[in-house]
């Protein structure tokens, strides 16, 4: 009959792992790759969160009668976006116009909005603000029917507006109001020409 194992009724301790073992090292990967993706499942909820309070944003400010918007409306609706926060740079500055005190109050919020609002109209006056894509009818009833849930954020399509864009396209209407202009001042000279 075989002898029974001395310590098998007991729980043993773990066993130790040496610090530069194989197993060591996978064991250090593991955890390394776990930490990075903990990190990028935050920084994609945040990024997600900053698209949601900005959806949220525009889908406060679209009027409920209005069936279609235009390039137009939707410059305005940006406008308004970028001086959101006027009040509360309004508010800072008074508190730091109040005499007797010494520093800055909210010198990093302040710091904070003033980058977001360049950063914003960089992007507005450069290649495009991305707002949701209100100027598209279809896209704009499936933008008013979001409740708002972060994870039906792919359903909403984006449009990039620029205010150089939409100058450009003033500017073309305009020149071309200009060349019908010109030509009916050439065709009414020509007929005055022939009749004379």
């Amino acid at each position: 009959m075989p002898k029974t194992a001395k310590g098998k009724g007991k729980v043993q301790a773990e066993k130790v792992v040496h610090p530069y073992s194989r197993k060591a090292a996978y064991m250090a990967r593991a955890v390394s790759k776990h930490e990075r993706k903990e990190k990028l499942k935050g920084e994609k909820a945040q990024r997600l969160n900053l698209i949601g309070e900005k959806l949220s944003w525009f889908q406060s400010q679209l009027d409920p009668d209005k069936a279609e918007y235009t390039k137009h409306d939707a410059c305005d609706i940006i406008e308004r976006y970028l001086h959101r926060f006027d009040g509360e740079l309004e508010q800072i500055e008074l508190a730091n116009s109040i005499k007797g005190r010494q520093g800055r109050q909210h010198g990093s919020r302040e710091a904070i909005i003033r980058q977001t609002m360049e950063r914003e109209r960089a992007q507005y006056e450069g290649n495009g603000f991305e707002i949701p894509d209100i100027i598209n009818s279809k896209h704009l009833k499936t933008f008013r029917e979001w409740s708002g849930d972060l994870k039906k954020l792919p359903n909403i399509k984006m449009r990039k507006v620029s205010v150089k864009g939409y100058d450009s396209t003033v500017s073309v209407a305009s020149h071309s109001t200009q060349m019908e202009e010109e030509n009916e001042e050439n065709e009414s000279c020509q007929n005055s020409d022939t009749s004379s």
